[in-house]
């Protein structure tokens, strides 16, 4: 996507760099989406004193890394836990409507339980109710999916007992990064920045203005920065208000279940990297979202770098969205179909027809009242190219925008949408 200049005086077209989410052009510093890797681990405990048959390790993500250490097989002692302190639960709460719980089977359901008790008490171990090591990792990766405000975890090892060869138990120890004072530290600071971001939303208005709003205050507030630290968690979005897509997606995620909504990190790749963005349900229907890609970035007249939010990133369908990401499968996604809460849909800017006199109206609108922006999306690419050659090429911008000497625009030709950023110069 590029940002032009055209001056409706007849000069040529001056082509600048667009930011379209992780990927950057060539005038910009290549960004890499860190989706889920490592971060720093906590220091090494010691190990149980019963003696294991194997462990190991898993990392946050879709294909976690495996260390394996071989052990002798004795016989085990009981997981002593007795005597220790109960940690609250804290400020996060199981709910049994969460997204990623509810595609598990009810043995994974279990497992996530646990697993999710087991975090939020910020408990050393737990033995877990399965032996097998597939459905803990399934229903680890869906309590981090339904989870994004887990700051304080970043994997988890698991110890598997046997007897007398046979395998008898397991046991879930997750990787914390932080001691629990820590995390209360950071969570009464984070607790902080929220109330600050979620000002001016309310949990009385529509889903549609949560969204719409969470989408805004992520985009405008927190800048994509691979080198901050925690950027694989929240500290880094609502503390450094800055973060890759891992925290973009559990602040999103984080902010969203505070209002009522539910929302679900969703893992894949797009242009070719690892990425994570979410999947919202808005009025009972369900749509995806990507704050990543709806904090973009813009050369501006003078050459300075703009903030701009996309919105076409804010409620897409699966068809919509397939164009450039794909999914990692992780559990079953439902097919997204529904434009009711589209933003162009709802803000009026969708338009199924060549109707340029219902654009030039909405341009006269944003012009006259000093408005910075429009973004306009059309439901083909034939009213698309139609739109850019009567507003752009044929210069009728000029027809509803009284004395206006030059406009940009930005063209994505991808989801149909024009969008046209006013300057005074």
């Amino acid at each position: 996507m590029k940002l032009h200049k055209a001056a409706l005086a007849g000069a040529a077209i001056l082509l600048m760099s667009f930011q379209a989410g992780c990927a950057l052009t060539e005038q910009y510093e290549v960004l890499k989406t860190e989706f889920l890797g490592k971060a720093e681990d906590a220091k090494p405990k010691p190990k149980p004193k019963a003696k294991q048959k194997q462990k190991q390790a898993r990392e946050n993500g879709l294909s976690p890394e495996t260390e394996q250490e071989a052990l002798e097989t004795e016989e085990p002692s009981s997981v002593q836990q007795d005597g220790e302190e109960q940690k609250p639960l804290g400020d996060q709460e199981i709910h049994a409507e969460d997204y990623a719980f509810l595609t598990l089977t009810q043995e994974e359901q279990t497992v996530y339980q646990e697993v999710l008790k087991t975090a939020l008490e910020h408990t050393e171990n737990t033995e877990v109710s399965t032996l097998d090591t597939e459905v803990l990792e399934r229903a680890y990766r869906a309590v981090c999916a339904d989870y994004g405000g887990l700051f304080w975890m970043s994997g988890y090892v698991y110890t598997q007992y046997t007897r007398g060869g046979e395998l008898t138990g397991m046991e879930f120890t997750p990787k914390y990064i932080m001691d629990y004072e820590e995390r209360q530290r950071f969570q009464q600071q984070i607790d902080g920045s929220v109330e600050e971001l979620l000002a001016g939303i309310s949990i009385t208005d529509t889903d549609y203005e949560k969204a719409k709003y969470v989408f805004e205050i992520l985009a405008q507030n927190v800048d994509y920065d691979s080198s901050v630290e925690h950027n694989q968690n929240i500290i880094s979005a609502f503390l450094n208000r800055a973060t890759v897509c891992q925290g973009y997606a559990s602040a999103a995620q984080y902010l969203l279940k505070q209002l009522g909504i539910q929302s679900v990190i969703v893992t894949g790749r797009a242009n070719g990297e690892s990425h994570a963005w979410n999947l919202i349900c808005l009025d009972g229907a369900y749509y995806y979202m990507d704050t990543t890609w709806g904090n973009s970035r813009y050369l501006d007249h003078s050459s300075q770098s703009g903030k701009h939010v996309n919105y076409s990133y804010m409620a897409m369908t699966t068809e919509e969205i397939e164009r450039t990401h794909t999914f990692d499968n992780s559990f079953p996604l439902p097919v997204c179909s529904s434009m009711a809460c589209n933003y162009f849909v709802r803000e009026n800017r969708y338009f199924t027809d060549w109707n340029p006199q219902a654009v030039g109206t909405l341009l006269a609108e944003v012009w006259n009242g000093g408005g910075e922006e429009l973004a306009v999306k059309f439901s083909s690419q034939d009213i698309y190219r139609m739109a850019m050659d009567y507003f752009i090429t044929e210069q009728h911008i000029s027809d509803y925008c009284e004395n206006i000497s030059s406009i940009y625009y930005l063209e994505d030709e991808e989801r149909y949408v024009l969008t046209f950023h006013f300057s005074s110069s």
